[in-house]
């Protein structure tokens, strides 16, 4: 593989609890900080990893919340300290990536970003490399592009990318201009969509130069552009970085990536995607997680837990176990068990997409003690 991007950064927005993995992710060690895939390494290690070889190890930044720094640090110890980006609190998508597009351009005008988030998997990186380096060839063309999976199945959990007309760029093998973006479908329509090339998952990955995106957040929300600028501005002066982000950051509008850059420029023409023929899930819930550890092989039971204790037979599913506890499974289908210290969970992969209200219901009754 080609030596590193010169002129491209790499941002990984570290956010979220993954609120559909608890009890496994909480509040103070969300999804991202754990190896769902017997790797040994964390996702986020995973995904820089992944990225090191398209930037080499200065030009990877993070963004997380101030009270995972010491993780984040202590997991990337290669990371410099002027790339950990800290949120004071969650503000979605766009302010994260944002404030990353406003601080790296300040420093590099002509610089070219890319957000990955950490807690996804990725298999078969090579071909990652070769879509994200054609994704920054039409980046340079003035172009957001994002990158599209190939689809490997019906899925329902993830949203959709319809290519429009091919797009011709000087050193990207396949481009196309994004037509629309799609809500996760139902079944049927998956299977329809599955049928039809055009149709790619949205991966929710971006590449772009930092002015072209920023200038497409200051056409669609004035006021979040204005805040993220206001904070660039005093970043790299510690003295003025605290106050600053304490009085901007809270007021900065909560609002997705996708509905503030990516819709509006593909209805400008000016949003492109490339294909990513490479393995990719966003493990979203404990069923795809099960998937993932087992192969795809429905009757098999995946295990999770560096010290797990299962008696297992005629069982399907997934046990996570992080206690000394034996747990028996005898003759159950697709399982979900998760056993932690103060919390264990119960389903199965169908209602899988439930745990999020359970976590709900937990704030709700002030239990928040286990989240």
């Amino acid at each position: 593989m080609a030596s590193p991007i010169d002129d491209f950064y790499a941002v990984i927005p570290a956010g979220g609890v993954g609120s559909r993995l608890w009890p496994l992710s909480r509040a103070d060690a969300p999804k991202f900080l754990h190896d769902l895939t017997g790797s040994g390494h964390s996702l986020l290690r995973d995904t820089w990893d992944r990225l090191e070889p398209l930037t080499g190890p200065d030009r990877i930044a993070v963004v997380t919340g101030r009270a995972h720094r010491a993780a984040v640090e202590d997991q990337l110890p290669g990371i410099a300290d002027h790339n950990v980006i800290l949120e004071s609190e969650p503000r979605d998508s766009a302010a994260a990536i944002g404030l990353a597009a406003a601080i790296l351009h300040r420093r590099e005008p002509y610089v070219i970003i890319g957000s990955f988030a950490a807690d996804h998997v990725i298999r078969g990186t090579r071909v990652f490399e070769f879509a994200v380096r054609d994704a920054v060839e039409v980046a340079r063309e003035g172009y957001i592009c994002t990158v599209g999976i190939a689809p490997s199945e019906p899925a329902v959990g993830f949203g959709y990318i319809k290519r429009g007309p091919e797009l011709i760029v000087d050193g990207a093998r396949d481009a196309s201009l994004v037509e629309r973006f799609v809500e996760k479908p139902d079944l049927d329509t998956a299977k329809q969509y599955l049928a039809d090339r055009d149709y790619l998952w949205n991966a929710g990955m971006f590449i772009s130069r930092a002015d072209v995106l920023l200038a497409e957040i200051a056409a669609n929300n004035p006021e979040l552009h204005a805040g993220l600028v206001e904070l660039a501005e005093a970043w790299d002066d510690r003295d003025r970085r605290g106050p600053a982000v304490d009085r901007i950051w809270p007021t900065l509008p909560k609002i997705a990536i996708d509905y503030v850059v990516a819709e509006p420029a593909a209805d400008k023409g000016r949003l492109a995607v490339v294909p990513g023929h490479f393995d990719w899930d966003d493990v979203g819930d404990f069923a795809s997680l099960a998937k993932l550890n087992s192969g795809g092989r429905k009757n098999d039971l995946a295990i999770l837990g560096e010290n797990a204790r299962i008696l297992s037979d005629a069982a399907s599913g997934i046990v996570v176990s992080h206690t000394k506890r034996v747990i028996s499974l005898i003759g159950v289908k697709d399982i979900v068990v998760v056993d932690t210290a103060d919390a264990l969970l119960v389903t199965t992969s169908e209602h899988a997409q439930r745990v999020k209200g359970v976590v709900d219901a937990l704030k709700l009754t002030g239990r928040g003690d286990v989240l």
